[in-house]
């Protein structure tokens, strides 16, 4: 099985546990991803990769679970780089993070989130 994490900082305790058990109940692969802009600076990928290796070091690698990062760099709107990358790998789940929103906030449409939930073509599971 293989799972995709796109992560998000502000969901991290949320997200990373779930995927933890999941990839423990389902021996799952981890592909722990980040997009970026493609007019992003050198500092800030490398920043971002630490970051995320570190993130994979803590949680994953120190729980038995094979994983690895990568940070998607290809000129895509975020969501649509998730889902892309998705099928690419034949990725059996997307776990994402979601916030909580106001009446007026669940009528806008055009978040990453509900990109990702109503376009991909495995199950997403979003966590708060």
């Amino acid at each position: 099985m293989k799972l995709l994490v796109a992560y998000d900082a502000a969901f991290a305790d949320a997200m990373l546990p779930e995927a933890i058990r999941l990839a423990k109940a389902f021996d799952a692969y981890i592909y722990l991803i980040r997009t970026c802009p493609a007019d992003a600076g050198e500092q800030d990928i490398a920043r971002l990769e630490h970051t995320l290796n570190e993130v994979r070091r803590e949680h994953f690698k120190s729980a038995g679970i094979e994983s690895e990062v990568r940070i998607l760099i290809r000129g895509m709107e975020p969501g649509e780089d998730v889902v892309q990358f998705a099928k690419e790998k034949e990725v059996d789940q997307i776990i994402i993070g979601v916030q909580r929103r106001s009446k007026v906030g669940k009528m806008m449409f055009g978040s990453v989130a509900q990109y990702i939930i109503l376009e991909a073509e495995c199950p997403v599971l979003s966590v708060k």
